[in-house]
């Protein structure tokens, strides 16, 4: 298994999480951690990404009756 760096651009259109939920998130071990590429960059491994979104649940959403 190959692993696939993700970087912020991308990690923020598959959760839709601004980049402060998501620091929060990673400190209280909601969401998987960042890894450090070089000196000046970060990326979150694909898979891991990918395994937080499977345990997502679905929001059921009621539509008001009409009379």
């Amino acid at each position: 298994m190959q692993n696939i760096y993700l970087r912020w651009p991308t990690v923020h259109l598959v959760s839709g999480l601004s980049r402060v939920t998501v620091w929060r998130m990673e400190r209280d071990e909601r969401f998987p951690r960042r890894r450090q590429l070089s000196a000046n960059s970060v990326g979150w491994l694909q898979s891991e990404i990918e395994a937080w979104v499977d345990t997502r649940e679905a929001v059921t959403v009621s539509l008001p009756m009409k009379a």
